[in-house]
């Protein structure tokens, strides 16, 4: 999921309790939900195909998930520390709950869970087994962008926020509290109520379409992902994989449950030119990567030029963000390649 989406799951977290455990809980939980998204730095040292190959991987895993939240405790105990020493210079007193070095490892795992977690739900996958394994999980439920996400979780939390900042100094009973924690907590409920939805709506989908391609006089496909669209919870983007091609089509839910097949066929093109980009390090490392690849074989001069892309997110003709265009000479060696931009 984008960022914003993962910064409001770690203030929602916080507003619906976490944050009385210890101080910094907030912008711990904040910063814990972000943080296996620093292997973006990949893109500064060396985009193209080392980002796709390398993100949403290592940071992500099972190992970071044991390891980070140690490091962000540290981190975060050096941090209030620090706050405190400067806080007793100046002769102030401490409003709110001390450091708490425990806690503070709690709220950190807590939100850095959660990150591949939301991660899990859109099209682009992660790898949850890194470095063990380098599988790709797609849960193939949320829009990587959801708006209706971030407006339940910020209102969750602002309202939840508001509450407490109202509660006298002092009077922070556990009904008190309650009460000012109560509406990021059904926040959370509800968001939790329409990923399970949305994740039914695409498993369900998933037989629907099947069955229908079928029944129009099509064959099954070795694999299908039904993909929500942004905004429309009732509509599914769909490409099915027929082996040598690959068909696309739109799902709808309302007023029926729908399957139409949308545009023509696109051939994943297997030859010589485009095994011999794929044999090189961009191209392993884009297949690595890719989910439902295909092949563009153009010339240009003397040489020839594959453009690798992913049916997720673009059409023969398209560029997308994954787009990896290799140049190969006419003779199998691998003279150059770039990334289209």
């Amino acid at each position: 999921m984008d960022n914003l989406c993962h910064s409001l799951v770690g203030a929602t977290l916080s507003a619906a309790g976490f944050r009385r455990r210890t101080a910094l809980a907030t912008v711990t939980m904040v910063i814990g939900a972000n943080l296996p998204d620093v292997d973006a730095i990949v893109y500064v040292a060396d985009g193209g195909t080392t980002g796709l190959w390398f993100r949403r991987g290592w940071t992500h895993g099972v190992l970071a998930m044991i390891v980070l939240p140690f490091l962000l405790a540290l981190f975060m105990t050096g941090v209030g520390r620090a706050l405190d020493a400067r806080r007793d210079r100046r002769g102030r007193a401490r409003e709110g709950p001390p450091i708490i070095p425990s806690q503070l490892v709690v709220v950190s795992a807590i939100s850095i869970w959660s990150h591949p977690l939301f991660d899990l739900l859109n099209t682009y996958g992660v790898r949850l087994l890194m470095p063990f394994s380098s599988r790709w999980f797609y849960g193939d439920t949320l829009f990587i962008v959801d708006p209706w996400v971030w407006l339940v979780l910020a209102i969750g939390t602002f309202m939840s926020l508001r509450r407490a900042r109202a509660v006298p100094v002092g009077a922070g009973s556990s009904g008190v509290m309650a009460h000012a924690h109560r509406p990021a907590r059904i926040a959370a409920a509800g968001v939790a109520c329409y990923i399970a939805a949305m994740a039914a709506s695409a498993w369900i989908g998933r037989s629907i379409v099947e069955r229908q391609a079928v029944s129009a006089g099509g064959v099954r496909s070795l694999r299908v992902m039904v993909a929500p669209e942004p905004l429309n919870p009732y509509k599914r983007s769909v490409v099915r994989d027929m082996g040598l091609w690959y068909e696309t089509g739109r799902f709808v839910w309302v007023p029926t449950p729908h399957y139409d097949v949308v545009g023509e066929p696109i051939v994943k093109a297997t030859n010589a030119a485009t095994m011999t980009a794929r044999a090189t390090a961009d191209g392993r490392r884009f297949m690595s990567w890719a989910r439902f690849p295909f092949a563009e074989v153009t010339t240009a001069g003397e040489s020839v030029v594959v453009h690798f892309d992913d049916v997720r997110y673009a059409r023969p003709g398209q560029r997308s963000f994954a787009g990896t265009s290799i140049v190969v000479s006419q003779r199998p060696a691998l003279t150059d390649s770039v990334r289209t931009p």
